[in-house]
């Protein structure tokens, strides 16, 4: 089949078929009218330090799938991904693809000139577009074992052959069914033959040796990162003409091995990233288990086979320890990052929908991706705490794999909404350390959606961008005024980006700290619904010695732009890797190399088991100390230990590479408390306690501690909750008062406190001492997803 309208149509909408259906309609008007400056109402204060919570934003955070050639030219994006479900059966060779159940399991094909094929391919314009702006290439290569045959030559469930079906391609080939019989049963045992034709890691290698022939390696201007295909545990949906059955663990282990090392043997530079799961249940399911329990429902979620049969760990954290086996016998890494999309589920909000509710619902839902007293509004019903839980799989199943969110939308990106919340959602992927992300469905040049990445990327029109070192900031409610903050390595500039995600004006107290001289006044650089066309360079913000009142307009996004004191100062550089010695069931003693001073003397090296960002320490030794013994932590635990070096000014290094510790095994009585401070604004902070008895079964508790500062329960949940000067003591709610042996229950509270907020050193289980440790995240909870998921 030739050129026709509808493969004109399905080029336009950027290669359209992708593994979330997250089209955008356009809609009339950008918001709430503006209000007058008079009428603006108190906001939450804000707090900058640029001394503190420093870590490298990686520019790749700031990727598009399939981008608008000119947007990316502008914005010098960092990074453009060739992804979603058209590219999992992408053949290179003839420069057509399978649109799987996105458009009736049709071949279909791009309208170029096949006679140099495979020079000249949609693949090679991809790339070539990518170096004319600039941008690093993340290529999507097959790895379900099949690529399209022919151009326009077939499609999977012939009527003909097949039977009537509820739906056809009837406008353009209508003999191609959509696979479902009238009476709504999935029609099985086709040929895949049909559309396509076999695909190994032999396809895969020598589509990569034929763009390095063409673009050069990965190091030398070439394509820098492959996807393993994508979303491969709904391949059964998407695929399941030639995939009808969904992919099971060790399908996706053996495939990666295998394909993943051929792109490593033709460009041992290149980087990989799996396994590209479509959400939050690909961390806990394999493709075979969403398939099955979605036909089983019921207890199939909580204890689902494929899982069974492999020692119940669930599929994330089995995935990663068998990539670190692979490395580990073969002395190579072949997965560089571990890549899963999120959609957010709450109704509409993926969506083109913006009427009011769900603007205030796309607006807070930004926060699964890191909050964890947000319980997600959908069917998940649960904290998802998206960065930080796929940390925590990587930190303790294979370390030093970066992370990637290689497809993600909040929706309405023609709208202001949507727009705050794309600038939101950017903002959190740099504060919480993601090393990758590419929008799906990106904005039109002209939508708000675009310019939360000019506020990032080109705010005054003349490359001028956001921050490549993130340091602290803190809103005391996000959900209002949500900041970020960072320092530019090229002029030392300290950038302030504030989401106002109201339909009100605030005025809020915002206090700035620097390790140098704070100059008069800083620029202002404003987006929002006033005026939706255009960034606005507003007055400049006297800035007060570093405490001044600012105005955020309704729905607005403002961007200070703070220049650098008249005295530069440096922090300390990262310690080294440490190593671990003397390790017991609750203790561990680390040694490390010796930072480097900056601008000041060291003070001190901080030890910490979770992201020195958002977690106390668990050990402070003053320097030149290079060692420190760290002690109650939780028998037969894993714990990623990093180490932080602080100078004299109060100035923090960036983290040294992470340790991975198993602690040895528990004894046989006793307890164990593990405290976590889950967020912290400053002046107050929300903790949680998990109590694990290892005794005989308890019939009643009592858990007491000591504050070791100024803190305040303010508020308590899950016991009852009383506090005598620094002593605290927890009863339990009745619901929770048994414990028997080995079972844990959690309970938490608000605090408030000033100066510091060190952790309680020593717990008790009625009245018998507990071991301590930090809380690791707590697994998520598998739940069906309903038909109409956003994917």
């Amino acid at each position: 089949m030739h050129t026709t309208h509808k493969a004109a149509a399905l080029a336009a909408v950027a290669v359209l078929l992708a593994g979330a259906g997250t089209a955008q309609a356009a809609a009339a008007g950008h918001g709430q009218p503006v209000r007058a400056a008079a009428d603006a109402t108190a906001g939450p204060a804000i707090t900058v330090d640029t001394t503190t919570g420093r870590h490298a934003i990686d520019p790749h955070i700031y990727g598009m799938n399939f981008p608008d050639q000119a947007l990316a030219e502008e914005l010098r994006l960092p990074l453009g991904r060739w992804g979603g479900n058209a590219t999992t059966r992408y053949n290179y060779k003839n420069d057509a693809y399978n649109a799987g159940s996105d458009w009736y399991f049709e071949d279909l094909h791009y309208n170029n000139d096949t006679a140099a094929l495979p020079d000249g391919s949609q693949a090679d314009k991809f790339v070539e577009q990518n170096r004319a702006a600039g941008s690093d290439t993340l290529m999507t290569v097959p790895m379900i074992g099949w690529t399209a045959a022919g151009r326009d030559d077939g499609c999977g469930f012939s009527i003909a052959e097949y039977g009537p079906q509820q739906g056809s391609d009837s406008q353009w080939r209508p003999d191609c069914g959509n696979g479902t019989s009238t009476d709504g049963t999935l029609i099985t045992g086709n040929d895949p033959a049909e559309t396509s034709t076999p695909a190994g890691p032999d396809f895969v290698k020598g589509w990569v040796q034929y763009l390095d022939g063409t673009y050069g390696n990965a190091d030398s201007g070439g394509v820098r990162f492959y996807d393993l295909d994508n979303e491969p545990d709904l391949w059964h949906s998407t695929h399941r003409d030639v995939h009808p059955a969904g992919a099971d663990y060790d399908e996706l282990r053996d495939s990666t091995y295998a394909t993943a090392a051929a792109v490593k043997d033709a460009d041992p530079a290149a980087q990989t990233l799996g396994p590209v799961g479509w959400g939050l249940n690909s961390l806990i399911y394999s493709g075979l288990d969403q398939q099955v329990c979605s036909e089983q429902g019921g207890s199939c979620w909580s204890n689902p086979p494929d899982r069974a049969a492999h020692g119940g760990v669930e599929f994330a954290p089995w995935y990663l320890q068998q990539m670190k086996a692979y490395d580990q016998e073969h002395g190579r890494r072949i997965l560089d990052y571990f890549d899963e999309h999120i959609y957010p589920q709450q109704s509409g909000v993926s969506g083109s929908a913006d009427d009011a509710a769900t603007q205030a619902l796309r607006l807070r839902s930004t926060r699964q991706l890191w909050d964890p007293s947000y319980v997600d509004e959908s069917w998940i019903n649960q904290p998802v705490q998206y960065i930080p839980r796929m940390r925590s799989l990587v930190d303790q199943n294979y370390p030093g794999t970066k992370l990637a969110i290689s497809e993600y939308n909040w929706g309405a990106l023609d709208h202001v909404d949507g727009g705050l919340a794309e600038a939101d959602v950017l903002g959190i992927f740099g504060r919480e350390g993601l090393d990758l992300a590419t929008l799906w469905s990106p904005p039109a040049a002209t939508d708000p959606g675009a310019f939360a990445f000019r506020m990032y990327l080109n705010y005054d029109g003349n490359g001028g961008t956001f921050g490549d070192t993130a340091v602290h900031a803190a809103s005391a409610d996000q959900d209002k005024l949500s900041v970020y903050a960072a320092e530019r390595s090229s002029d030392h500039a300290t950038t302030v980006m504030v989401v106002n995600k109201t339909t009100d004006d605030l005025t809020a107290p915002v206090s700035l700290t620097s390790g140098s001289a704070i100059p008069a006044a800083a620029q202002i650089y404003r987006y929002g619904q006033a005026d939706p066309t255009a960034i606005e360079h507003a007055a400049d913000q006297p800035l007060g010695g570093g405490s001044f009142t600012g105005t955020f307009p309704a729905y607005s996004i403002t961007e200070y732009v703070i220049p650098a004191g008249s005295t530069q100062v440096t922090p300390p550089s990262a310690p080294g890797t440490p190593v671990a010695s003397a390790i017991g069931p609750d203790r561990v003693t680390l040694t490390w190399p010796a930072a480097t001073p900056g601008t000041s003397p060291l003070a001190d090296y901080r030890v910490y088991a979770g992201d020195p960002a958002t977690t106390a320490p668990l050990a402070t030794v003053t320097s030149p100390a290079t060692t420190a013994t760290v002690t109650g932590l939780s028998p037969a635990t894993a714990y990623t230990f990093r180490i932080v070096a602080t100078d004299t000014a109060g100035r923090s290094s960036p983290p040294s590479a992470p340790l991975q510790v198993t602690t040895g095994q528990a004894p046989a009585d006793g307890c164990t408390a593990a405290y976590q401070v889950s967020s912290d604004w400053g002046s107050g902070f929300t903790a949680n306690v998990t109590i694990t008895n290892h005794a005989a079964q308890v019939n009643g508790w009592h858990l007491g501690f000591t504050f070791t500062g100024s803190q305040k329960v303010v508020q308590g949940w899950n016991g009852t909750w009383s506090q005598t000067g620094t002593a605290v003591t927890v009863t339990d709610a009745g619901w929770n008062a048994s414990l028997p042996t080995g079972a844990s229950t959690t309970i938490g509270f608000n605090g408030s406190y000033t100066g510091t907020n060190t952790a309680p050193g020593a717990f008790t289980l009625n009245g018998t001492p507990c071991a301590t440790a930090p809380l690791t995240l707590a697994p998520a909870t598998g739940h069906a997803p309903p038909p109409n998921a956003a994917r």
